[in-house]
């Protein structure tokens, strides 16, 4: 059985210059706000854009040229502020500055908007990130969290409960513990009945593998239901909502603007291939442009560079002249 999280990369990478088909929501995904007129003043400093808010990333992209683009996934941001920024289109005037962390590697962010005196593009992009931040546990395996109040499971919004199994045993221990399945359309949670704060809810987003055995991703959570027809009979219904859940997931992120924006797919238009041959072994640098040099308090030290024949900032580890030159080519 393959997980939804095998496959889902929108709200985790950050990724750049992404295909016309990757710039589509995919299922569960939700278009929730669209503002035109949005500068990426980091990257593209003077290009007017299009800001795309989803309930899983940002995208934005070039209005001249679409397939300059890049998608931000919210579980790699890091910090969202509003500072002032020197925009080609606005000269100096507030910015929205996106701090994130993917493979490693933070990159930066700076989104201006065109408009004078609108404030859209702050209360839309923080408000989603929020509710999205805020509904972790449809997405997170959660250990020992607050589960269950009076016996019965406290529901998330859009939660539905379809079976409560009784007499479940868990395998984690030596000994076991006997407790209680809650099967709803969007997670498994168990509870010790002996200690309701000893629990697991378990995302159907996080499951790779089910017999009762449940494998997500670094755990594998051992059930024991008896008689054995009971336990097959859990294991099809489980089966039968991970699927259902599969097709179309629900992530959570509860938010809607009052103007429904246009579907995604009638926001982006499909870029005409270019007469030109791309060499398929040539390394991009085009997210150079965003990499955070977060820890930088002042200039460093100056250095004479042979290259050029005049003394320049000496350059970060990892980078060179010639990465440069290719980012500003």
């Amino acid at each position: 059985m393959a997980s939804v999280l095998d496959a889902l990369w929108e709200d985790r990478d950050v990724r750049f210059d992404i295909t016309p088909q990757q710039m589509k929501t995919r299922p569960g995904e939700v278009l929730i706000d669209c503002l035109d007129s949005i500068e990426d003043t980091k990257g593209n400093n003077g290009d007017r854009g299009r800001l795309l808010v989803t309930n899983l990333r940002i995208i934005w992209h070039s209005v001249a040229l679409p397939r300059v683009n890049l998608s931000v996934g919210y579980n790699s941001i890091i910090n969202i502020t509003t500072r002032t920024a020197n925009s080609k289109l606005r000269g100096q005037t507030e910015a929205l500055y996106i701090l994130t962390k993917c493979n490693n590697t933070r990159f930066e962010f700076i989104f201006t908007s065109v408009v004078p005196g609108s404030p859209r593009l702050f209360t839309s992009v923080l408000a989603v990130h929020r509710a999205y931040e805020t509904s972790k546990m449809y997405r997170d395996l959660k250990l020992r969290a607050a589960l269950i109040q009076n016996k019965q499971l406290r529901l998330l919004p859009q939660e539905q409960v379809y079976d409560k199994i009784n007499g479940v045993w868990n395998l984690s221990s030596d000994q076991g513990n006997l407790g209680t399945f809650f099967i709803t359309n969007v997670r498994i949670v168990w509870h010790a009945n002996m200690n309701e704060s000893f629990n697991v809810s378990i995302p159907y987003l996080q499951i790779h593998f089910i017999s009762l055995l449940l494998q997500t991703g670094g755990y594998v959570l051992g059930f024991k239901i008896d008689p054995m027809d009971k336990l097959q009979d859990a294991v099809k219904e489980i089966n039968s909502l991970h699927k259902v859940y599969s097709a179309n997931p629900i992530f959570g992120v509860d938010y809607e603007m009052e103007e429904k924006p246009q579907p995604l797919e009638e926001l982006t238009v499909d870029q005409p291939p270019d007469d030109v041959e791309i060499e398929p072994d040539e390394q991009t640098d085009a997210f150079t442009a965003y990499f955070a040099d977060g820890n930088k308090q002042q200039d460093r030290e100056p250095v004479f560079s042979e290259e050029l024949g005049i003394a320049v900032e000496k350059l970060k580890d990892g980078f060179t002249l010639q990465g440069l030159w290719e980012v500003m080519g």
